[in-house]
């Protein structure tokens, strides 16, 4: 029950890393969070099944924030893409 406790905190660390992120407008605002969450699920889980126990700091420094790392590398990246994509198309069409 305590994957519980990682995944609020890594959604909700998410919802604020969505908005100290720039470009916020040219994403959706459960794109940071979902993809926080999920990666925090997955290294929870992966921690458990290798033996670390649930009261290690180590088990939920790595889930909530590597889940963070991930979700801001990935949302940066999107971004990025999104942004020189909108130029080329504005420089495409002339505008």
């Amino acid at each position: 029950m305590y994957i519980l406790l990682a995944l609020i905190a890594a959604c909700a660390l998410g919802v604020a890393l969505h908005f100290a992120l720039p470009h916020r407008e040219l994403r959706g605002v459960a794109l940071t969070p979902a993809i926080a969450t999920a990666v925090a699920a997955a290294v929870y889980t992966i921690l458990q099944w290798a033996g670390v126990g649930e009261g290690s700091f180590w088990l939920w420094l790595a889930s909530v924030g590597g889940g963070l790392l991930l979700a801001a590398i990935a949302t940066l990246t999107m971004s990025t893409l999104r942004v020189r994509h909108d130029a080329a198309a504005r420089q495409a069409l002339g505008i």
